[in-house]
């Protein structure tokens, strides 16, 4: 009796024992995967900025070559990237090739880079015009391991201006870290990141973690709007325009060839808020700047707010265009009943969708 006692003394022992075991080789495994995972984000970062160093050198070379290709002028970049768009997409369009060329322009030296920093790190640095500034920014990003968020914040905030003029530095950097603190809290992570996801090639970069309501919504607006048989003509789904330092995604634009001018939408799947409008004018004038061509009339921008309790439609035009809006956009585009019809009408069906589903299941 007492031999079975202590077996089954020592059987009971062996589980917290194998539990504990268990545990370690999750530590374990979570820490190899963490670190592939990072590598593999780096390998990617050092060969974007590689990449993209290597095409502004070509580029600038290219200009510097006499005045037969000066002549280029303009036209180069432009030429430049309708042929590499089309082969490797839209991480070599116009704008991105502009950055590359003031990418070599302001780091020439290849070897005094830091590859700990990314593209999107060394695209926020092509903001800060003096040599010294950018140089410092650079270093302490690297040194400090700051995201871009955190970068931007820092170049915004004067920070390095501030530290030069200071007295007392010490108060400065404590400031500081504390209001970077919440900037910081998570790792970038590749997949997200939609300026590499360009540059890899990869398709429908932009919004890739929407819900399948805001997704099912936008693709079946989508269609309604071009079976409305009122000029409707699409252009893009989730279309980047950018600013000197960041990127922006329009959930759709089409081109209205009766108006003359481009539509943009923008779905929201909460509460409608002020900076949602103020976005929304933003891209309007953002788009009238960048894509609006000598004989478009002005953008109009429309923000659909998908609630489950209630829908809203806000159409949004540039000041000073309210006149033409209401004289001849009106008569051919949606009206906001209309749209809010179609956005309830649409929510109806997918969430009956979604009961069958979960009815099967």
């Amino acid at each position: 009796m007492e031999r079975k006692r202590g077996l089954k003394g020592k059987k009971s022992a062996n589980v917290p024992a194998q539990a504990h075991d268990i545990g370690g080789l999750l530590t374990s495994l979570r820490e190899v995967i963490r670190t592939a995972r990072q590598q593999a984000l780096r390998a990617v970062d050092v060969v974007q900025v590689r990449t993209c160093w290597s095409v502004g050198r070509h580029i600038v070379e290219f200009e510097q070559g006499g005045a037969a290709r000066a002549a280029y002028g303009k036209r180069l970049l432009a030429d430049l990237a309708a042929s590499l768009t089309t082969e490797f997409g839209k991480g070599f369009d116009e704008r991105n090739l502009r950055h590359m060329r003031a990418f070599y322009a302001g780091f020439p030296n290849w070897n005094a880079l830091r590859s700990e920093l990314s593209w999107t790190h060394y695209r926020s640095l092509l903001r800060v015009e003096d040599p010294a500034a950018r140089l410092w920014y650079m270093n302490e990003a690297a040194d400090q391991n700051w995201n871009t968020r955190v970068l931007d914040r820092q170049i915004d905030t004067l920070y390095y201006e501030r530290l030069l003029v200071s007295q007392d530095r010490q108060p400065l950097r404590e400031e500081a870290t504390k209001k970077i603190a919440p900037l910081a809290v998570t790792p970038r992570e590749f997949i997200h990141d939609p300026v590499m996801l360009e540059f890899l090639g990869l398709p429908n970069t932009g919004k890739l973690l929407e819900s399948t309501l805001e997704d099912a919504l936008i693709g079946n607006l989508q269609s309604f709007l071009l079976e409305l048989g009122k000029g409707f003509a699409f252009v893009a789904r989730q279309q980047r325009i950018s600013t000197e330092s960041s990127d922006f995604y329009l959930d759709l634009v089409f081109y209205n060839y009766l108006l003359k001018c481009f539509v943009l939408f923008d779905l929201k799947t909460g509460k409608l808020t002020h900076q949602d409008i103020g976005q929304m004018d933003m891209y309007v004038r953002m788009y009238d700047d960048l894509r609006r061509g000598p004989d478009d009339n002005p953008t109009v921008g429309i923000i659909l707010c998908a609630q489950k309790d209630k829908s809203v439609v806000r159409y949004s035009v540039l000041h000073g265009n309210e006149q033409l809006f209401a004289s001849k956009y009106t008569l051919v585009l949606p009206s906001e009943e209309e749209l809010r019809a179609e956005l309830v009408r649409e929510q109806r069906l997918l969430a009956e969708r979604s009961q069958e589903v979960h009815d099967e299941d």
